[in-house]
């Protein structure tokens, strides 16, 4: 029997369809209630909410602004110069804002970070642990004479201490980049040797499929690679006190941060177009290019498609399978400025079955 096209439509069901109250109480739902009430529309569907953010796309923008609670020290006074200019146009002219500051807005006893590791490592972090332990690594980072505009490396696995080391380098202003250890040292210095790092964090080792691997001797290679190096920050993750005695200028993450708790952090108000991340092509042709973005437009994209298409609340745990490599890693770190609790795994995802990650959801809820 062959189908018509039409046939085939027709038999078409959803697989689920959303509860009333789950309609009800989405954030797309309160969005749209937002701008009817905001700009006088009578928006009833997501078709009718997109058609007026590519016509309307000033007052679009402006509205994800006030609804994502952006956190800035001096507000816009323009939401977009030139739309005509592509690319070129310059964005929320006149805001200042730090990229930290608003994935540090909360400082309480939630959770933000659940860590699972092949290994059976876990650990999990506090809003208020998470906030010290960012202002614990800021004020050494600031000693060693790092500023706004200076670029911080990392070559780490999927941990905590990767996500405070991005948090405390863009709360200074400084310009982060990171690539994951299944990275080889030649393609870590394809990327990082051109943006010239002033200091790299890395770790001693990582585990993978049920064995462990030192990344020190990549690690010594990178440092003779990038001349521009000048503190490299190791993070004991497979061995307690590894030997960094032969690597320049390097110093464990424990003897370089700041001990304490209830530190403040100060957070460099900037442009909103004030770097925070550098990322690579995958370097198929030729060598990566660099892709310089934005600390407002990332911020305020990402938690346009966490708040409005992820449907994210901060009573929700988030889970992506990444490595710092991958700008999902980024974007998964973005959930911070919604306050919900992310789930960081490292290690191989189908180990030690093709169970693993699903026994994680199921655990970690």
């Amino acid at each position: 029997m062959v189908l018509r096209h039409c046939d085939v439509r027709k038999m078409r069901k959803p697989l689920w369809v959303p509860s009333e109250e789950r309609v009800k109480q989405a954030n797309i739902t309160r969005f749209i209630s937002f701008v009817n009430k905001t700009h006088g529309l009578e928006i009833n569907s997501y078709d009718e909410l997109y058609k007026w953010s590519i016509e309307d796309i000033q007052n679009f923008w402006a509205a994800m602004w006030e609804f994502g609670k952006i956190k800035a020290s001096h507000e816009y006074k323009v939401v977009v110069d030139d739309l005509s200019k592509f690319p070129g146009a310059k964005w929320f002219i006149g805001a200042r804002l730090n990229f930290a500051e608003n994935l540090l807005k909360y400082r309480d006893n939630h959770l933000a970070f659940i860590f699972r590791g092949e290994n059976q490592k876990s650990a999990r972090m506090t809003y208020a642990e998470l906030y010290d332990s960012v202002a614990c690594l800021t004020k050494p980072l600031r000693e060693t004479k790092i500023a706004p505009g200076d670029r911080a490396a990392a070559y780490m696995p999927n941990i905590m201490e990767t996500a405070i080391a991005m948090l405390a380098t863009t709360s200074i202003g400084a310009i982060w980049s990171s690539c994951g250890t299944e990275l080889g040292p030649r393609a870590v210095l394809d990327r990082f040797s051109q943006i010239e790092p002033k200091v790299l964090f890395t770790v001693d080792g990582y585990p993978y499929k049920g064995k462990t691997f030192s990344l020190l001797p990549n690690v010594e290679k990178i440092a003779e690679g990038i001349p521009s190096l000048e503190k490299i920050i190791v993070v004991p993750y497979v061995e307690e006190n590894p030997d960094i005695s032969y690597i320049p200028d390097s110093v464990l993450y424990s003897d370089f941060v700041s001990q304490g708790r209830q530190l403040e952090t100060r957070f460099e108000q900037l442009p909103f177009d004030h770097p925070a991340y550098i990322m690579f092509s995958s370097g198929t042709t030729g060598k990566p290019k660099c892709m310089v973005q934005g600390a407002g437009g990332v911020l305020i994209n990402h938690l346009k498609e966490l708040i409005l298409h992820t449907d994210l609340k901060r009573k929700d745990r988030i889970f992506y399978i990444t490595t710092p490599s991958w700008m999902m890693w980024n974007w998964l770190l973005s959930s911070l400025a919604v306050g919900a609790t992310v789930v960081l795994y490292d290690g191989n995802p189908n180990y030690p079955d093709w169970g693993a990650m699903w026994k994680l959801v199921q655990d970690e809820k």
